[in-house]
């Protein structure tokens, strides 16, 4: 037993009561030896009382808890000569409560663990034992520092935060799978942008060449520079404006061509993330990653999707995008899917006017405005595309291979230049993208998932992903993880409170 300290006898004596005696040293081997989703398993009477006693400990235990923290992927803590180093599992614990209580800084959450001690043992960080607390350690010796706390989440694997994500999926699809069988097989896929946090996103601060990509920002050497929003397509319903009505260029105080705002132009980062809808249940995330803000929206496809069909070990029967995944490669993936699984799989995606809506025959060559199947001319490899493809020249069925007309029925304009012709890609995704129906219900009702990934935007954004006081891409791409990670984590409790409640 602890001896009692000076302080504490007198204050006891002036107060007229015995001495307490210092509660039992709860840095024992027999405790080392337990991880965060062990404790949460045990009864609460086994848990010390200081433990007990603080709501704020047993709120994260409980929220925590359900993750596996066993086999969480941790780095080896015996290679290292002269001192061990912190472990990351509980340094990611901590940065998931760094997130609840809203704390934009490291010395925030080091001034909140401080504060509440049974938190500290809770998450498992390695304590340094000391007689003089009631606790049995010292908490302030026991954490990093606030700086090496930020250091930590500059040099953290992602891998491993996406590990607990893979764990996040695996939970909630043991939860709904009685009730929601079909557990990600309709899918939506979108982006959020991240301001980086350097003085050319102040509209205040005053920055000779603020949108000069060429110029990297001093306070953040990952960022990029992207639009966030931008439209310069006319709306399909919106006619063209009449010659003897447009209006006419300005006599005075002219706008030069360079100072017109044509879209919203950060300096930063981007967040796709791959989200389902389970009626009645929930959103959930599947899938996510961070790039600089200059890479497409339609670069996350890809990657975002392998990381899905990973984690859910099937690939997804439907897709619900915006109009800037309007590519071959995008309907071509789930007809595959339809090709090895189910009668019915398509991406719905709005149409993009890059030319006239085509019409094909059954073998599916393109038809010409004649409504004549026209032959393939030859072939030719894009490499300069985001995806390198195999492209086709198809040609007038009148004048290829042989001339069997004298003139166009329909009188195109192209006949006296040996007919008309048009390249497509040679995948299927190219004419699907033309004839999949966009009127029908199903097509509406698979594009109405696209709202999954809105509120889970809108849960990211609740949680800071948007402005982050973070300064490189690594220490942001870990903490947007970590939200996503968070996001599943309260889902999963939702279905669970849910599926304990009787049914009415």
């Amino acid at each position: 037993m602890a001896s009692i300290s000076i302080v504490t006898r007198l204050c006891a004596r002036i107060a007229g009561r015995p001495a307490a005696q210092p509660a039992r040293l709860h840095y024992e081997l027999s405790w080392r030896t337990y991880n965060l989703q062990q404790l949460s398993q045990l009864p609460r009477t086994q848990l010390p009382r200081f433990v007990r006693e603080s709501p704020v400990a047993l709120r994260y235990l409980d929220l925590l808890g359900p993750l596996d923290w066993g086999g969480f992927p941790e780095r080896d803590l015996h290679s290292y000569r002269y001192c061990a180093p912190v472990p990351y599992a509980p340094f990611v614990a901590a940065c998931l409560v760094k997130l609840v209580e809203k704390q934009p800084y490291m010395t925030d959450l080091h001034t909140y663990l401080i504060e509440h001690p049974a938190l500290v043992w809770v998450v498992r960080f390695p304590l340094v034992p000391a007689r003089d607390f009631p606790w049995g350690f010292d908490v302030a010796a026991s954490l990093p520092t606030a700086r090496h706390l930020t250091r930590m989440l500059r040099t953290l694997p992602n891998t491993a935060l996406q590990w607990l994500l893979d764990d996040t999926v695996r939970l909630l699809q043991a939860e709904l799978n009685d009730v929601a069988p079909y557990f990600g097989q309709a899918i939506s896929l979108d982006t959020k942008h991240i301001l980086a946090w350097v003085e050319e996103n102040n509209p205040k601060a005053y920055v000779q060449d603020r949108y000069d990509k060429h110029k990297q920002p001093a306070g953040d050497p990952d960022c990029r520079l992207g639009c966030k929003r931008k439209r310069n397509q006319r709306a399909a319903r919106e006619p063209a404006p009449a010659i003897d009505t447009a209006p006419a260029t300005p006599l005075t105080n002219p706008v030069p061509a360079a100072g017109l705002k044509v879209g919203e132009y950060y300096w930063g980062y981007a967040s796709g993330v791959i989200a389902t809808k389970v009626h009645e249940w929930g959103e959930f995330v599947l899938a996510e990653l961070t790039q600089p803000f200059d890479q497409s929206d339609v670069s996350y496809f890809f990657p975002l999707l392998a990381e899905t069909e990973r984690r859910l070990g099937f690939r997804p029967r439907f897709g619900a995008f915006d109009a800037a995944f309007d590519a071959f490669y995008v309907y071509a993936y789930f007809h595959r899917a339809a090709q090895t699984s189910w009668k019915d799989a398509f991406a719905a995606v709005p149409h993009v006017a890059r030319g006239p809506q085509l019409q094909f025959n059954p073998q599916g060559l393109p038809l010409c405005k004649a409504g004549l199947p026209m032959p393939l001319k030859g072939t030719f490899n894009n490499n300069t595309s985001l995806v390198p493809h195999e492209r086709g020249r198809y040609a007038c069925p009148l004048r290829y291979p042989e001339v069997h007309a004298d003139a166009c029925p329909v009188a195109d304009p192209h006949w006296t230049k040996d007919g008309c012709t048009t390249t497509l890609p040679t995948s299927i995704g190219a004419r699907l993208r033309h004839q999949i129906d966009r009127a029908s219900t199903l097509y509406r009702a698979v594009y109405k998932q696209r709202t999954a990934t809105e509120r889970i935007n809108s849960q990211a954004k609740e949680l800071g992903i948007e402005r982050p006081k973070l300064r490189n891409q690594r220490a942001i791409a870990n903490q947007n993880t970590l939200i996503y990670i968070l996001i599943n984590l309260r889902a999963l409790h939702r279905v669970r409170d849910k599926q304990k409640k009787p049914a009415a």
